[in-house]
């Protein structure tokens, strides 16, 4: 938990919308489809999923976020992909109603 929080200061929170915001359009990108939400949804998947990729990075040994820089773009572009497949996985029981 303080790691996260350490990563928070280090970014800002401005930093980590506009880093959530492009992590997301990418895993969006990646993982097309039809998902609820618009861009509001789009950066908060990206912005959690900064945070989990920054976890799992750091847990793997690879390092966390440290900054905007190529690899903390990677890291939150790969976490916001495992967010939003996770998504979808757990949607797929549901069954739109059309």
């Amino acid at each position: 938990m303080d790691s996260i929080l350490e990563m928070v200061r280090l970014m800002g929170l401005g930093s980590w919308i506009v880093m959530g915001l492009l992590a997301g359009a990418v895993a969006k990108f990646l993982l097309p489809g039809k998902d609820p939400g618009g861009c509001v949804v789009t950066i908060g998947i990206g912005v959690v999923g900064a945070l989990l990729g920054g976890f799992l990075a750091t847990y793997l040994g690879f390092g966390g976020l440290s900054g905007f820089d190529i690899r903390s773009f990677v890291i939150a572009t790969l976490g916001a992909f495992l967010l939003l497949l996770l998504l979808r996985v757990l949607q797929g029981g549901k069954k739109s109603k059309n």
